[in-house]
């Protein structure tokens, strides 16, 4: 680790896998949320138009959290460590808020919520709430993990790009599990306590694999913090000199920025502005436009649009499964196409190819039903969604893994706190989200409801990264331990 000058010697491959296997505790949750909450949501009776603005509490907390968890784990002085102990209450509150989402529908039936009724205000007060506690403790979670693993590295470039490739191959074996269970609709029958009056086999299902959740991620954090030992840090070893207050802190972050950083934050931001239409709509668009279900219609269409999300969440774990392969090719993929700046270009190309055949299913779908009426899809309009799915996969690797790497080996090279670095490297993530979260669900509306509008809007904004990264982006500072595809198009 690196502590204002003084840096110890870097540590075995081991801890840091132990470290980075908190990402498949917290993938697993962010891959239930993706999968089945933006429906769930809408049966608590909270309009689709809305609930993009549910989904705002993310980027926000995000926005809030990140920089100020990382600011202070760069200073923490506790006999813990500087990183553990946010990781260990970041931890703490996931479980608090997974049963706040996973017992919303009881608690609010408890509160008097009507059974019949459309809408059940109180069990979305509650949802909305565990809602914005999940997304905290989330970046609570990462933000130090990620730092963690920079500390870890000993500013050795090579192994932050590992130690970050393989956070997102464990993100992706998380995503595998929270996906493979959120399609399985039988799940409730290992706990039966979780069907109730107020809450169906739907419900039921997300209760379960919520409470799998917790006990996944309580197990992976358990052995991260007791494996590693951190070094306490001394008031001469704070980060960035003498104490500033958080926001001079922040600003004085961007002030500092190096021409290399705004513009990977640039090119980050339209990366985010790419992927997040799809990562929020993507299981509602094969229950709403590939299935023709509704999630309030006849008993048809919520069952079609049931087997749709079902579907949608099993299409999310091959996407994982393609993720967790593609991370560990990044480099030998990046050798061969000539730097990473080429291989992220690449694949922003793939993604903007993926989200523009999500038009071309959807009228196929539309048409099939003109001729078949409400009937679910054909296997080749089903696979070719599925096959967007998995394809996605591939540029979802580098977005989960060469950001990060950047911004800790721009970090490491100036000087900077890790944990504020990274979390300022966030706001390129979330104000994106905030963006996409206000405009998507007018946009939809604009012209006549549906996922469509928001997925061609990525898809172009997935083009210009492309661009960015290909021609703007410059390459990364060299070091004699970074492997040729990091150094840069051609070395």
């Amino acid at each position: 680790m690196e502590h204002g000058g003084n840096e110890e010697a870097m540590a075995p491959l081991w801890k840091i896998i132990a470290v980075t296997s908190i990402g498949a505790g917290i993938q697993f949750g962010w891959a239930l949320q993706l999968s089945l909450l933006t429906p769930y949501s809408q049966q608590l009776g909270i309009p689709h138009m809305w609930a993009s603005f549910v989904w705002l509490c993310g980027p926000i907390s995000g926005l809030l959290v990140q920089p100020i968890v990382g600011y202070f784990s760069d200073r923490t002085k506790s006999r813990f460590g500087r990183r553990r102990p946010y990781i260990v209450s970041g931890a703490c509150f996931v479980a608090v808020a997974v049963f706040l989402i996973g017992f919303a529908a009881d608690l609010g039936y408890m509160a008097g919520d009507k059974l019949d009724a459309t809408m059940k205000p109180r069990a979305v007060a509650i949802f909305v709430v565990g809602f914005w506690i999940l997304d905290v403790a989330n970046n609570m979670l990462q933000g130090p993990c990620r730092a963690l693993l920079a500390d870890l590295s000993a500013n050795n470039h090579k192994r932050m790009r590992i130690a970050n490739g393989f956070f997102a191959f464990f993100m992706a074996v998380g995503n595998v599990g929270g996906y493979a269970t959120g399609s399985i609709n039988t799940l409730h029958k290992l706990l039966p306590f979780t069907t109730t009056v107020a809450c169906d086999i739907y419900c039921a299902n997300l209760k379960t694999t919520f409470l799998i959740d917790i006990v996944l991620l309580v197990a992976v954090t358990i052995v991260a913090v007791l494996s590693i030992k951190e070094t306490v840090l001394q008031q001469k070893d704070a980060a960035s000199g003498p104490e500033t207050p958080f926001g001079k802190e922040v600003i004085s972050a961007f002030k500092n920025l190096s021409k290399p950083m705004w513009l990977l934050y640039l090119v980050t931001a339209f990366n985010w502005i790419a992927w997040f239409p799809f990562l929020l709509y993507d299981t509602d668009w094969m229950g709403r436009e590939v299935y023709g279900g509704k999630a309030q219609g006849t008993d048809a269409e919520k069952g079609l649009y049931d087997l749709g999300v079902r579907n949608g969440a099993f299409g999310l774990l091959l996407n994982s499964v393609v993720l967790a392969f593609a991370s560990l090719v990044i480099e030998p993929a990046g050798k061969i196409v000539g730097g990473v700046k080429r291989w992220w270009a690449i694949v922003n190309f793939i993604l903007a190819g993926g989200l523009a055949c999500t038009v071309l299913i959807t009228r196929m779908a539309e048409a099939f039903r003109a001729s078949h009426g409400i009937v679910p899809p054909p296997s080749n309009i089903k696979g070719g969604a599925l096959g967007i799915f998995s394809v996605l996969g591939i540029p979802l690797s580098v977005t989960f893994s060469i950001p990060f790497a950047l911004a800790s080996i721009y970090s490491s090279t100036t000087g900077a706190g890790q944990g504020l670095s990274l979390g300022v490297l966030n706001m390129a993530i979330v104000i994106p989200q905030m963006f996409v979260s206000v405009v998507s669900g007018k946009i939809d509306q604009a012209f006549g409801g549906g996922n469509l509008p928001a997925f061609i809007m990525g898809a172009i904004a997935a083009v210009i990264s492309a661009l960015m990264a290909l021609f703007v982006l410059p390459n990364p500072p060299s070091q004699a331990s970074v492997p040729a595809f990091m150094a840069g198009g051609g070395h």
